[in-house]
């Protein structure tokens, strides 16, 4: 998994074109919302659609199906997975 990058400050600066500036600030006029306040909700949106689409587990009907089965109907524990059971700690 990639690392985030994390900053101790609340500033974050970006260089871009004169051209992409007035575009986004126009948007932002448009939406009557400052520049700061736009660009944190939309990029806010689009984090999120990032975030949901790489925690989202996608299965082919097929997988599906056996995926189900091996829930409805678990293989015998094999001798790595009575190992497995047998290293995990005591509990009370």
């Amino acid at each position: 998994m990639p690392r985030a990058a994390i900053d101790d400050n609340k500033r974050m600066s970006l260089r871009v074109s004169p051209e992409v500036k007035s575009r986004i600030a126009r948007a932002a006029a448009l939406k009557h919302a400052d520049l700061t306040n736009f660009v944190t909700q939309a990029a806010l949106r689009e984090a999120d659609a990032v975030i949901a689409e790489a925690e989202r587990i996608t299965f082919s009907e097929r997988d599906w199906m056996r995926v189900m089965d091996l829930l409805e109907n678990p293989p015998p524990p094999n001798d790595r997975l009575r190992a497995a059971a047998k290293a995990l700690p005591k509990t009370i």
